[in-house]
């Protein structure tokens, strides 16, 4: 009895001793390029398989729109945020996030639609008319787009913003724009249908595409440990495909200098600041 009674002293004892490690718990912000609905499928299955994998918690939070996404980011609301190359570049010197995930596979250009049928096949053709855009800082629909129709085509386009990259494609097809920016992965996201009603006359340059970025309030080696478990997950068939939804085809390691480049684009005389 006397043994029994210090052996389980020594256990209790010797759990004691053994420190926790507490699980950190982060704030996910997603920007807005969808339907909340869709966004919430697409990434939730993601962090669950990122928390089983860091023992970490990570809670999405997803705004209703762009501008909102924008306000939370320069708050410096989020711990991890996927956004575009710009909001990158913003995000960093208004808070210090840094990318550390990217598609390595795709880059990122924006494109300008008219309606399928419409006589429209040039951008000259465009100047002074009312074209459709999500909103005013979405990259390479919007921002990207009214800076190259401007300094380098020499237009003078009244921009309407519809919220969503959808809502686009809807108002040029419906014929409520006489154009619309968008970029080719969300229109090949849209109904057969809807894509037939529309054709394509003008791209923009590339850029890097959206990063996922981590708040400076994050270890260096957290930053890691959450870096190379996407980059895991990434690697396994069943990973992949979640990270297919994003979309996200070749996740890869990112560094600031390739988006702090856009500087030099003439992006922020554009930019449309809260």
């Amino acid at each position: 009895m006397t043994n029994l009674a210090g052996l389980i002293a020594f256990a209790t004892a010797l759990s004691l001793s053994v420190p926790v490690i507490a699980a950190d718990n982060y704030i996910v912000g997603v920007v807005p390029q969808f339907a909340t609905q869709i966004i919430s499928s697409t990434w939730e299955p993601l962090l669950e398989e990122l928390a089983a994998k860091t023992g970490d918690t990570f809670e999405l939070v997803i705004e209703t729109d762009i501008t909102q996404f924008e306000v939370a980011f320069e708050r410096g609301d989020y711990d991890i945020a996927y956004m575009n190359p710009w909001h990158a570049v913003i995000a960093f010197e208004t808070q210090g996030y840094v990318p550390i995930v990217k598609d390595g596979a795709n880059s990122l250009k924006g494109i300008l639609i008219v309606k399928a049928d419409s006589e429209i096949s040039e951008v000259s053709q465009l100047d002074n008319a009312e074209i459709a855009f999500p909103s005013p800082n979405a990259l390479s629909a919007s921002l990207l787009m009214r800076t190259e129709l401007a300094t380098l085509h020499g237009l003078t386009v009244t921009p309407l913003y519809v919220r969503t990259h959808p809502s686009v494609y809807l108002n040029v097809a419906l014929g409520k724009s006489l154009a619309g920016g968008g970029v080719l992965r969300t229109l090949r996201a849209q109904p057969q249908s809807l894509q037939d009603q529309v054709k394509i006359i003008y791209e923009t340059r590339e850029v890097s595409p959206h990063p996922i970025v981590a708040h400076p309030s994050i270890s260096l080696e957290a930053r890691l440990k959450i870096a190379n478990a996407l980059l895991e997950i990434a690697a396994e068939p069943e990973g992949a495909a979640l990270f297919a939804g994003i979309p996200m085809q070749q996740p890869t390691s990112a560094k600031l200098e390739e988006y702090l480049a856009l500087r030099d684009w003439r992006l922020r005389e554009f930019y449309v600041a809260n």
